[in-house]
């Protein structure tokens, strides 16, 4: 149909559902994906509300804890592939050693692979700790993964490897960056032909020792992303209550945005999301008044210069 007098092209929005990540527990929502099958079913259902990528971490699915085992990977990721077309963004920063973090790269040779741009130190909510135990954790190793004394290493080393095991499986890294000064670890890495143009940027924010979830910063970060690195596309994953409204933000300034269980297990005040597949809903609606729509799976690709469906090995 043709458009109007004075009407614009609507504009795209790649919407990402991160489906379970390995920060929630499964005393937190009885709605949190665990076993294979319910991680690619939140998925499936992601995709047909609007998502063009899905994020995907592996769990044991007698008790939910994370896992960095490739067969239940590849249960989750042949599952999803039977049923949709949906690009499948693979974590290399969840469970196990540095070296099976990144295996699921050259074994799954995803479209689209995470890359950690800096450590973090972790720790945890002690009023979250309480509410947990007086509720009475389901698993023991929920409770023991409290504490204020963890460190999650990524060092110029891992990101050398990470990107050239990238690069060898034609794997495009999803560059996460967790605070302000991690920009320099993307310069570094274009600096070292580590990583190849056009690059792909997610803004992740509001992690208890990265950068605020505020619109203050995301413009500030943006401001110098551009000033020193030049183009680039980009989204945000905003955690906890302020996934929705950077979600708003991130559509106003022309980025894409990314939802799900693993960054916010609310879907609305006080209400347990029942999937990742309803925070999607939420974007899409959002969108939807700005005149936004949802990329394809196909779209985005383009937009992202992917490989394609066809050449992962899953």
């Amino acid at each position: 149909m043709a458009l109007a007098s004075g009407e614009k092209a609507l504009r795209k929005v790649i919407i990402t559902a991160a489906i379970t990540g390995q920060g929630p527990m499964p005393t937190m929502s009885e709605y949190l994906p665990l076993t294979p099958q319910q991680i690619a079913d939140d998925a499936v259902k992601s995709y047909e509300a609007g998502a063009a990528i899905v994020h995907i971490h592996a769990r044991k699915a007698e008790d939910g804890q994370p896992t960095a085992d490739l067969k239940v990977f590849r249960e989750i990721l042949t599952s999803i592939k039977k049923r949709c077309d949906v690009v499948v963004c693979l974590t290399t920063g969840g469970a196990g050693t540095i070296e099976e973090r990144i295996a699921v790269v050259p074994e799954f040779k995803p479209e689209l692979a995470t890359l950690n741009l800096g450590s973090l130190s972790l720790g945890s909510s002690l009023a979250m700790y309480e509410r947990m135990k007086a509720r009475g954790f389901k698993y023991p190793w929920e409770e023991k993964r409290f504490g204020e004394d963890s460190v999650w290493i990524n060092t110029y080393k891992m990101m050398r490897e990470y990107s050239t095991i990238d690069r060898a499986n034609n794997s495009k890294p999803e560059l996460e960056v967790w605070d302000t000064g991690q920009l320099r670890a993307i310069k570094w890495l274009l600096e070292n032909n580590l990583v190849d143009r056009p690059i792909h940027i997610q803004f992740v924010m509001g992690a208890l020792t990265g950068m605020a979830a505020t619109p203050a910063m995301l413009v500030h970060i943006l401001q110098e992303a551009r000033e020193e690195l030049g183009d680039f596309t980009w989204s945000v994953a905003a955690m906890g209550r302020d996934q929705l409204a950077m979600a708003a933000v991130t559509l106003a300034l022309g980025g894409h945005v990314r939802v799900g269980l693993e960054d916010n297990l609310y879907c609305g005040y006080g209400r347990l999301a029942r999937g990742s597949y309803e925070q999607v809903e939420r974007v899409v609606k959002m969108a939807e008044q700005l005149s936004i729509e949802p990329a394809t799976p196909d779209e985005a690709r383009k937009m992202l210069s992917l490989k394609g469906n066809d050449k992962v090995n899953f």
